[in-house]
């Protein structure tokens, strides 16, 4: 029995082919990497890619202000305004260190289809301990899912660890990570898709660039 499973296109140019055509509807992926790997511009197209497909979008910052987030939109030609007058669209600013709770309005308001948390990194810090993170985060996840959304978080990388306290990982459905090496010969961005529920996936190291129109993966 083969099982039929309604994807999302990722809008990442290059990287449906390594996924068998997008993320699993109804899915949370993790997209790790350190400073300037292109996390924001993976997640701005992603949300993108959903409202040009009329699928509505909210974008939840926990660091960056919306000013500064629209901004770095508009580089690559992502004008969210209108979108944002149609009630499709909506960047919400998340100060957790005053309330670390996440709230759904917004999300049932606008039927969201698309959500982007950025960055779960801050939650580690303001909860301090795995098994508390563990607990939130899996709530949030589910709370998430049960609302028909497919979610994509980011994470700073630590070290060896994929984020800051080594258990997000563990609770979503797939893995991004993207690489930045600023010298030598290995100069240059990759991607690499380290677990995708129910998908054949690609396990090889890609390379990508950041261009006028965002992000893409090379040689595919």
């Amino acid at each position: 029995m083969v099982l039929n499973i309604e994807r999302v296109k990722t809008g990442i140019p290059g990287l449906d082919k390594l996924i068998q055509g997008g993320f699993v509807k109804g899915s949370a992926v993790l997209i790790s990497g350190g400073t300037g790997t292109g996390k924001t511009i993976f997640c701005l197209q992603y949300l993108w890619e959903g409202l040009k497909n009329g699928e509505p979008g909210i974008y939840i910052t926990l660091e960056e202000s919306s000013d500064e987030i629209k901004k770095d939109a508009l580089v690559f030609g992502f004008d969210f305004r209108s979108y944002e007058k149609d009630g499709k669209f909506k960047i919400i600013e998340k100060n957790v260190f005053e309330d670390p709770d996440l709230e759904f309005f917004d999300i049932e308001k606008l039927k969201a289809k698309r959500v982007v948390i950025d960055s779960i990194s801050l939650l580690s810090i303001i909860i301090g301990d795995k098994a508390s993170l563990r607990n939130r985060l899996l709530e949030l996840i589910r709370s998430l899912k049960k609302r028909n959304t497919t979610i994509l978080l980011t994470s700073e990388r630590v070290g060896d660890n994929l984020s800051r306290l080594g258990v997000e990982e563990f609770l979503v459905d797939g893995v991004i990570v993207l690489d930045f090496t600023p010298i030598g010969t290995q100069a240059g961005r990759s991607l690499f898709i380290k677990k995708m529920r129910r998908t054949n996936h690609s396990e090889d190291i890609h390379p990508i660039e950041i261009g006028k129109e965002g992000l893409k993966v090379l040689n595919i």
